[in-house]
């Protein structure tokens, strides 16, 4: 997805808890179809792991006559991560994919030196009402290989470990952990999973990842002895790995990795580990040398 809004939110607030070391209120954004909630990047939060920008989209049903149209638009020095809960996305990128996504199939997009993607609501949902519900996050790829060619792969629903943990469901997207592994080829550690968790229940946080997050979708979770309500990130101080309790049924993401080697800079869509690489990729998506989508001519100018 193409970030539209340049603004570095400042929506973080400290946390009593002693596993916690914050927690981000994510700030809404109307983009016409629906609505987005950003947790990331933050001021005081740039980064989980490897994860540099996180957004929830929706739950919202577009109506008849509307799609999610985002025009082809140029992605550098990450991995893009699609995860549906509800509808359908259509990629197309500017190596010859194109790809429905739906609930819990992945879209692994490496941009590494370039890539152009679109993402538009299929034909086939556009003459009716449709739901749109997931998560876009981006993940910096290490300063090694921020400049691999880049690459696209799909994985249908059967190929991602889906297991119970006591009482909660957890579908493992990327990484290791609960004694399950992703087949999703990684550049650096990396731990993405969705988690299920009946009320009254609880489940301990992997232990073999140094920075976890927890974004709350819905419910009502307890840490320590703390309560958080759903549309929050809970960002773990270093190294804690907590047991998570349901204070009501809680749908959620568990994500991080290991450390960053160095911190990021982000403009638009370009992400990079030096400032002049990002203007470097501006110059070219101004002078068209990003290539283009087959099958979609249209594109997204490079925001003033």
């Amino acid at each position: 997805m193409s970030w539209q809004n340049s603004d570095t939110p400042d929506c973080t607030t400290e946390s009593p808890c002693e596993a916690v070391e914050t927690v981000i209120a994510p700030k809404a954004k109307d983009i016409g179809a629906f609505e987005v909630r950003r947790s990331l990047p933050s001021s005081k939060r740039r980064m989980v792991g490897p994860f540099v920008f996180l957004d929830q989209m929706g739950p919202a049903t577009i109506e008849s006559g509307n799609a999610m149209d985002v025009r082809p638009h140029p992605h550098i020095g990450i991995a893009t991560v699609t995860w549906l809960f509800e509808g359908a996305i259509t990629h197309r990128d500017s190596l010859g994919y194109v790809q429905d996504i739906k609930p819990g199939e992945l879209n692994w997009m490496v941009a590494g030196s370039g890539i152009v993607h679109s993402e538009r609501t299929p034909e086939r949902l556009r003459d009716q009402d449709h739901p749109v519900y997931g998560i876009q996050a981006w993940v910096a790829l290490p300063k090694a290989h921020e400049e691999v060619d880049a690459s696209f792969v799909h994985y249908p629903e059967s190929d991602l470990p889906k297991f119970g943990v006591g009482d909660a469901t957890v579908t493992l997207i990327c990484g290791s952990a609960w004694g399950q592994s992703s087949p999703v080829e990684l550049l650096h550690d990396t731990l993405y999973a969705e988690v299920s968790l009946p009320a009254g229940t609880a489940i301990d946080l992997p232990n073999n990842t140094a920075e976890k997050a927890i974004l709350l979708l819905s419910g009502k979770l307890s840490i320590d002895g703390d309560t958080f309500d759903s549309e929050q990130l809970i960002v773990l101080k270093n190294n804690q790995h907590p047991t998570i309790q349901a204070e009501e049924a809680a749908h959620f993401m568990v994500l991080g990795g290991a450390p960053m080697d160095g911190p990021r800079h982000l403009y638009w869509n370009f992400v990079s580990s030096r400032k002049d690489r990002i203007d470097q990729a501006k110059d070219d998506w101004r002078e068209g040398k990003f290539g283009s989508v087959p099958g979609d001519d249209e594109f997204i100018p490079l925001p003033d």
